[in-house]
């Protein structure tokens, strides 16, 4: 199977690594620089070394990348970019009499512009769109890319759940990858014809330089809620890297969705023209907003909403979002202004993402209701402000009772485990806690804080069970329901693995639940 860090283009560009040092100003130690010293890629990573890389080695936050040098030599580097401290491990490990030594201040900045001069600057031969913010970042982004595909033949996509050109896809090992990686990325998506490329931008991406080298034409954002705190320290230094994305260099121009007080303040403080994008209905913000959604039937059905927006010049625009919830009405708009400012034409964005169905993990319909099963739905919600739009989008479409099948994530964010307890007891019926990612964290202990959130609504417990096992809680919950309620399972949506004590086991919440059923089938034969 292909990895990403094997997405390089066939047919790189070469150039030689004294034109590198000369381009960037770096000071060259070690080896003497060969006339003949040619690159042809880059590697943040030591064991995603090829023979031709340089290998950018970095301080990390337990070893310094430096450390790995010989193995990277060893893979065929022709030359390390590190700063002093990274040298003199070079030195001491007499890997400076193997290879030349380019030394720089802070290597981790130059990364993504090293990768994208060894590569030809590839993005400029793509129409690029970025989308940040806490939620909605992939759902939009799939919503963006059918609206490119209207304009362009074969496109990139690139987040959370896969890393995709044309129809050629892997899985993705987080939302935003490294910025050699990404750059080599590109490159390949130019080499096999792409035209266009929807992009998520996380917060850890834009802090630690992922999109260093990258202009996007475009950028958007959905939204500013709690998450990430345990890296951000609090929200206002959350807000300060996500507005990374906006800043002169990182990007062109903007789409902000302007629903919360951040997007309100991201629009006024950001130094590249930015359009605005008020999405709920008879709220302030859509009288001054560029674009405004002023009127939405947030469909019964569970498929999908229809929705008016109106554009800057006064016209009202039918349009469809073909996810359920309100939240999805906010992603369809923010998708079609995204690709409109991108190039395509208004009426095909929203025609094309009227058509966007199947999103892995977003919403995803796995078991429909009938034949004595509940409806069973996945969606990726971890986020207090998350789950109360995923059980407020499914609630109208059950005529019975709501079942939640959730958990949360270890060595993250501790203060949401209770707010998210708090939450499912108030809006599920019946609820059943879990593992999510427990990873070097005792399982039970992230879900004992949960539990205390559950009592602060339901101090009797009633309806409430807990599971050590994932699987068995998606068992049990479909065990549980009648074929009038609804089971929505939240938290990992598309995610391939559990971690779990450091290990990654491959685990698939569609997977596990269409197991469930048809061994449920097959008991009743």
């Amino acid at each position: 199977m292909t990895t990403p860090a094997r997405m390089r283009p066939l047919h790189p560009a070469a150039h030689r690594v004294a034109d590198l040092a000369r381009t960037f100003g770096l000071v060259a130690r070690g080896l003497a620089l060969a006339d003949d010293a040619v690159l042809t890629g880059a590697s943040l990573a030591s064991g995603d070394v090829v023979a031709g890389d340089v290998f950018v080695a970095v301080p990390g936050f337990k070893v310094h990348g430096a450390a790995y040098g010989a193995q990277a030599v060893d893979a065929g580097a022709v030359a390390v970019l590190t700063d002093q401290a990274g040298l003199e491990l070079l030195e001491a490990a007499g890997l400076a009499d193997r290879v030349a030594v380019l030394v720089a201040p802070d290597p981790r900045a130059l990364a993504g512009p090293v990768a994208a001069w060894a590569h030809d600057a590839p993005a400029e031969r793509l129409v690029t769109v970025g989308v940040t913010g806490t939620n909605g970042k992939t759902t939009t982004s799939y919503f963006l890319d059918a609206a490119l595909r209207a304009a362009h033949a074969t496109t990139a996509v690139l987040g959370t759940v896969e890393l995709r050109i044309g129809e050629d896809a892997v899985e993705s090992p987080r939302t935003t990858v490294e910025a050699p990686a990404l750059q080599a990325i590109l490159a390949l998506a130019v080499e096999r014809g792409a035209t266009a490329l929807a992009m998520e931008v996380s917060s850890h991406a834009l802090a630690l330089g992922r999109v260093g080298g990258l202009t996007f034409d475009v950028v958007g954002f959905t939204n500013l809620q709690r998450d990430h705190l345990d890296f951000h320290g609090d929200m206002e230094g959350y807000f300060r890297d996500k507005s990374r994305l906006f800043a002169t260099g990182q990007a062109r121009r903007g789409v902000v969705v302007v629903d919360d007080e951040w997007g309100r303040r991201l629009a006024a403080e950001a130094p590249i023209p930015v359009e605005t994008v008020a999405t709920h209905v008879g709220e302030p913000e859509g009288a001054d907003a560029d674009w405004a959604v002023v009127a939405a039937d947030i469909g019964l059905d569970g498929v999908g909403s229809s929705f008016t927006l109106r554009g800057p010049d006064g016209t009202e625009h039918d349009a469809t979002s073909p996810l359920p919830g309100r939240v999805n009405v906010s992603n369809a708009a923010l998708a079609i202004v995204l690709a409109h400012a991108a190039g395509v034409e208004l009426d095909a964005a929203i025609a094309a993402v009227a058509v966007a169905h199947e999103i892995p993990g977003r919403m995803e319909r796995v078991i429909e209701r009938g034949d004595g099963f509940p409806l069973a739905i996945v969606d990726y919600a971890h986020t207090p402000d998350a789950l109360v739009l995923a059980l407020e989008a499914v609630r109208p479409i059950t005529p019975g009772r709501l079942v939640i099948v959730f958990g949360s994530d270890g060595d993250r964010d501790q203060g949401k485990r209770p707010l998210m307890g708090e939450i499912a007891a108030r809006l599920a019926d019946v609820i059943v806690v879990t593992d999510e990612n427990p990873r070097s964290e005792e399982p039970a202990a992230i879900r004992s804080a949960i539990l205390d959130g559950v009592r602060s609504q339901r101090p009797d417990l009633v309806d409430v069970h807990e599971a050590t096992s994932r699987a068995q809680a998606i068992r049990d919950a479909l065990a549980l329901a009648s074929e009038q309620d609804t089971v929505i399972i939240t938290g990992k949506g598309h995610e391939p693995t559990q971690e779990i004590a450091g290990v990654f086991h491959r685990y698939n919440d569609r997977d596990v639940l269409l197991a469930a059923r048809t061994r449920r089938q097959e008991q009743h034969a």
